[in-house]
């Protein structure tokens, strides 16, 4: 399937208007000063009123909490209805569009977007909105690859085909992520094209950085214009360095001042919580990595997705506030706490009075998954000027469609400053004493403890309901760690099997020094294996600071940091799960999505089984993923991300069925 080309502009001419937007805010009455993005929103919309203009009649779908909304109603376009499947994204709609409320007089509908048939009696002129993104997004990209349009929600496309098709309407806009070009290695990309021309449609796209347009964060996105009839340009960017007369960014610090911030909660809590005050701003949790020169590595390089323990920087837009998020998913204030809901609705520029309704994790999924209004605003004048002819009281300078953007090029060039502004904070802790202590492993550290597992794989030193008691023997040395375990206190004679670890890499210094590390079992337990390694997983964050057992192995798509290998007891007889578990500790079946007959094979067993020993590993703390797990795995494939056992309470796999 051949790609579409976009339309040529033959001039290649820079615009000679260089203060266009600075001119645009002139007559707005619209000064750069903090929360300045709500004063352009109103006085756009006042102006556009004034000028009066034919009702420009607009569906928005897949809307949200209403980021687009904002942005198109302020530009003077009629939005008709709203139509999002959410309810509680549907309250705050509701709210909005209520009489003297920003949205007022739009039309919010609550109908999942396949159950939405309007009439081809239905006249619009625009349509603007972008389906949920998850399978495009580099959460799904990290999860096992991009399952693009072959997961369900990657098809939603179609529902927004199926629609335009129907009413006909002049044109629309539609957001998503840019992961959408690679999807399936740009098959899925090349169809939504084909899908839109097919109904009549030229389409034009770039992917937009926010920050180059007034918003206070960097969050790339792909915008299609898809039109009827006409060609369309892009408009400059407003601010930044691809901007006509390098307007600075608009920072996070100037944009938060005078929001409320009576919803704070200070400090971080948890497991990390307090390894986020020594993270310079700008930096996440690989401040801790050896890469960034960490004397005591925490974490391995890219063991965790950019936005844990992301401390924003003042001086500069903050990187993409995410919809979803565990405990640590920043991005954090500088000053060593979460941002207010109201921080946050001013680092994506929606109005300190448009009221998002729900609980915090509600409001942040609203807020992580609008369009930022600002940007909004733009394209819609933009759209308003070239599709609907309306004559504007400014001007606005277009991109040549042969402009290339630099933001991804600063992305890279980022990597330098962040180290050096790691260098620079590590030299400051190291001279006042603050440098978390790593390896302190005594010559001789040795006793006997027990612990308790959940079937949840809480680790706990208390007896709790349902919990195995475990005995613990230890003895650390310098140059080895000895663990035994076992559901029973009379230790037997000999051990069932060991487990030998230690690092891959022979030239590279270990965190453990020169130590291997024996894990003893005395039964033949699942329990007793899963218990091995979390006292392992304990005693490592304990003495070393290491994280987790990931860290010290490393994220799963790269070799692993270190070499495992089971041994039974000469006596011992064992059945095939346990030679499983021995293969699977050698990375054998591990870190790759493989069919049941590609599992069978490399363990030597029956594809018909490979179902019932996978769902038996997670009972025993390991990590299965599967298209019901990750919806962009492949139906038929799993994946065991690694050789030992990773899941806990919090895990969001802990929860899923295969």
């Amino acid at each position: 399937m051949q790609q579409l080309s976009l339309p040529l502009d033959l001039s290649g001419c820079e615009p000679t208007h260089k203060t266009w937007f600075q001119d645009m805010l002139a007559i707005l009455g619209v000064e750069q000063e903090p929360g300045w993005t709500d004063n352009f929103g109103k006085s756009l919309r006042s102006l556009i009123c004034q000028h009066k203009h034919t009702s420009i009649k607009t569906l928005s779908l897949f809307s949200g909490g209403g980021g687009l909304d904002i942005a198109f109603h302020d530009a003077g376009f009629d939005i008709v209805q709203m139509v999002e499947l959410e309810a509680k994204y549907v309250q705050t709609l509701q709210r909005n569009s209520s009489p003297e409320k920003w949205l007022e007089g739009s039309k919010p509908i609550c109908i999942d977007i396949k159950k939405y048939l309007p009439s081809s009696e239905f006249k619009v002129d625009f349509i603007i909105g972008g389906p949920p993104c998850q399978t495009f997004s580099a959460a799904g990209r990290r999860a096992a690859g991009v399952s693009g349009i072959t997961d369900a929600r990657g098809n939603l496309f179609q529902e927004y085909v199926r629609i335009l098709k129907t009413l006909q309407p002049l044109g629309f806009l539609f957001e998503n992520v840019y992961g959408i070009i690679g999807a399936n290695n740009g098959v899925a990309w090349q169809q939504i094209q084909q899908a839109f021309k097919e109904i009549g449609y030229n389409i034009y796209f770039r992917i937009l950085d926010a920050a180059d347009y007034g918003v206070p964060q960097h969050r790339e996105r792909l915008f299609i214009i898809g039109l009827k009839q006409g060609e369309y340009k892009f408009p400059y960017p407003t601010h930044g360095q691809d901007s006509l007369n390098q307007q600075p960014y608009y920072s996070a610090a100037q944009a938060i001042t005078g929001a409320d911030i009576s919803d704070v909660e200070i400090g971080l809590k948890g497991r990390y919580g307090h390894l986020l005050e020594d993270i310079p701003p700008g930096l996440n949790y690989s401040f801790y990595t050896k890469e960034m020169g960490y004397p005591n590595p925490i974490f391995s390089w890219r063991s965790k997705f950019s936005d844990f323990l992301y401390k924003a920087d003042p001086e500069t837009p903050v990187r993409t506030i995410k919809a979803q998020g565990g405990q640590y998913t920043g991005p954090f204030s500088w000053e060593n706490r979460k941002f207010s809901i109201s921080k946050l609705k001013r680092l994506q520029t929606i109005p300190d009075e448009y009221e998002i309704v729900g609980n915090q994790q509600v409001a942040i999924e609203q807020i992580g998954n609008s369009v930022p209004p600002q940007l909004g605003r733009i394209l819609a004048l933009s759209i308003l000027d070239q599709v609907m002819k309306v004559k504007l009281p400014f001007t606005i300078s277009y991109l040549p469609q042969s402009k290339k953007f630099g933001f991804r090029q600063r992305k890279k060039e980022l990597t330098e400053i962040y180290q050096q502004k790691a260098k620079f904070a590590i030299s400051a802790l190291k001279g006042q004493g603050k440098i978390l202590s790593g390896s302190s492993i005594l010559s001789c550290d040795a006793g006997e403890t027990v612990r308790f597992l959940s079937p949840n794989f809480t680790w706990q030193h208390k007896s709790t309901a349902k919990a195995k008691k475990i005995y613990i023997n230890y003895d650390f040395s310098d140059t080895c760690w000895l663990i035994k375990a076992s559901l029973n206190q009379n230790w037997q004679e000999d051990a069932k099997y060991i487990i030998d670890i230690r690092s891959s890499n022979c030239n590279e210094e270990w965190v453990l020094s020169k130590c291997s590390v024996q894990l003893i079992a005395h039964d033949l337990e699942p329990q007793t294996f899963t218990s091995l390694w979390k006292f392992f997983e304990e005693k490592l964050n304990e003495i070393t600071g290491t994280a987790d057992l990931v860290q010290l192995s490393g994220y799963y798509q790269y070799t692993p940091k270190i070499i495992v290998n089971m041994t039974f007891h000469t006596k011992q007889e064992v059945d095939k799960l346990w030679l499983i578990i021995q293969d699977i500790t050698k990375n054998i079946g591990v870190s790759a999505q493989l069919s049941a007959t590609e599992l069978a094979q490399k363990w030597s067993v029956e594809a018909k089984d490979i179902l019932n020993y996978l769902k038996y590993l997670r009972t025993m703390g390991y990590e299965i993923r599967n298209h019901n797990t990750n919806s962009q795995i492949p139906e038929g494939k799993y994946l065991i991300p690694y050789a030992f056992p990773t899941l806990n309470p919090k895990s969001v796999q802990l929860h899923k069925n295969l």
